[in-house]
């Protein structure tokens, strides 16, 4: 890009900024500088922003390119960003859709100053709205789903999140390494939710058996050292410790201990409110809310929607209340973390909107359905499995699982318990439990012998998460029982 390129694009960026914003990059330049060693440093200097494709990260990355740019226009020099993303198998296409037009918006697809990466898990590739997501991401998500949802009864947060932030974990360090590592991580959070994360962690950790340092601040490297071995114990609870390749596979990287990129904040001197910058964002940027991509409090993933429809089928096949009992209940529990979120009214409307009707209900059921069988292979009989969490505890729930799903199977009771038990004889009915579920019978047999999660105590690492977990609300709902008002504590996005 020529000096003149720079110009019109910064002009037209800073028109769509208040006058607080502008201040706010002004600060975050001097910083920058400052950290980099002065002016004639900042050419050598490597600036990450991870980028989930979502509004709140693509706000972060327009102010760093603004810094950017006017460090350039100011010094005739300025720092190289790094801007990577993560996938998993829930972010729709239209997030890399989304990503695609905010870089052409920001003029950085053919920009030598700007890296643009794709992270998944361990393989990192430059940017590409069509690059195609590997199916070993998609084979590793529909375990850690299955597994996570089958100990937790299809409970949001650990269906979906818990190893979806191990791997998120496990991005930044990759991103942060790579070729030559960065010297700064541009960051939205405040340094008071930095600081309680890290302290946070350091509580799970040691609570998990992990002593990530000695006291003080947690840098980059230990605080990923500290989450490899939250996920290690977490893994081992998961899957057992008779699988090393498994569990290698999900093992947080912690990179180059000599590279500690420091965290740089520009929560202080910006705002996040999404309503506060929906030209910027809308406008300028081309950012779509998308019917699968804005997904109640997320506007970069699908699986809230999927949260829901996990809560509906709960309430009908294992309670008898209805899907949309269950609906509801989500509904219930996602505005409260909306309105958290500081979310504005058009788009907690447009979420909550979408269920406004049992016609809708019954259409959003449909779509729900055809993506978790499109993005994670997963059937309508898999996901009835993980609600009613038929074969932990020993097959406690797989009798009322067969009554319900499949009546037809229930007087082979007995030869099912036999096949989980790996008695003799009974590969069709192993294969049988494994076509149903989605999962391969040893791992049918592992949480066999496991126990539903009880999330009352903490007495497993799944536990000791969802506690210090914030995304969690009580609603109201009914004792499928009695028929009694109770409140219960659900978890989601």
């Amino acid at each position: 890009m020529t000096e003149h390129d720079d110009l019109n694009l910064f002009q037209r960026l800073i028109g769509h900024l208040s006058d607080v914003e502008r201040r706010g990059v002004d600060a975050v330049g001097a910083a920058l500088i400052d950290a980099a060693g002065g002016i004639d440093r900042i050419g050598d200097y490597k600036v990450m922003v991870a980028y989930g494709g979502g509004k709140d990260s693509t706000y972060v990355v327009a102010i760093v390119r603004a810094v950017q740019l006017r460090l350039q226009l100011d010094h005739g020099r300025t720092f190289t960003m790094r801007v990577a993303n993560m996938r998993h198998a829930g972010v729709p296409t239209a997030v890399m859709e989304n990503i695609d037009r905010v870089y052409a918006a920001l003029r950085m697809l053919d920009d030598d100053r700007a890296e643009l990466l794709t992270v998944d898990r361990t393989e990192i590739r430059r940017f590409r709205v069509d690059l195609p997501l590997p199916e070993s991401v998609v084979t590793v998500n529909r375990l850690d789903v299955l597994m996570n949802g089958h100990r937790s009864a299809g409970d949001g947060r650990p269906t979906f999140c818990n190893s979806c932030n191990l791997a998120v974990a496990d991005f930044y360090g990759r991103a942060g390494w790579w070729d030559g590592g960065v010297d700064a991580i541009m960051t939205g959070d405040s340094r008071r939710e930095q600081a309680l994360y890290a302290a946070w962690i350091r509580r799970l950790a040691r609570a998990t058996g992990v002593e990530p340092d000695r006291g003080g601040a947690l840098d980059f490297s230990q605080l990923l050292t500290a989450l490899r071995g939250i996920g290690d114990a977490y893994y081992r609870e998961l899957f057992g410790d008779g699988d090393d390749a498994v569990l290698a596979e999900r093992s947080v990287a912690v990179g180059n201990r000599t590279l500690q990129p420091r965290f740089v904040s520009i929560y202080d001197v910006v705002s996040y409110r999404v309503h506060d910058h929906w030209d910027l964002i809308v406008d300028f940027l081309g950012f779509r809310f998308d019917d699968l991509a804005f997904s109640f409090t997320e506007s970069d993933c699908a699986n809230p929607t999927l949260m829901a429809h996990l809560r509906g089928l709960r309430a009908e096949l294992v309670d008898g209340r209805g899907y949309a009992a269950g609906i509801g209940e989500y509904l219930e529990f996602a505005e409260a973390m909306m309105r958290k979120k500081e979310m504005p009214d058009r788009l907690i409307d447009l979420a909550l909107g979408r269920y406004d009707s049992p016609a809708k209900i019954s259409e959003r059921r449909t779509i729900a359905a055809d993506y978790a069988l499109r993005a994670f292979g997963l059937s309508e009989s898999a996901l009835a499995a993980i609600v009613f969490s038929p074969f932990t505890d020993q097959g406690k729930r797989l009798a009322a699982f067969l009554r319900r799903c499949h009546a037809d199977h229930l007087g082979r009771l007995d030869r099912y318990h036999a096949a989980l038990r790996a008695e003799p004889g009974t590969e069709s009915e192993a294969d049988w439990l494994a076509e149903v579920s989605g999962l391969p019978i040893e791992l049918l047999r592992t949480l066999y012998h496991d126990a539903l999660v009880d999330f009352s105590r903490r007495d497993t690492v799944m536990a000791r998460v969802r506690s210090g977990d914030p995304h969690k609300q009580e609603v109201r709902t009914v004792d499928p029982r009695t028929g009694a008002p109770v409140v219960e504590l659900i978890s989601g996005r």
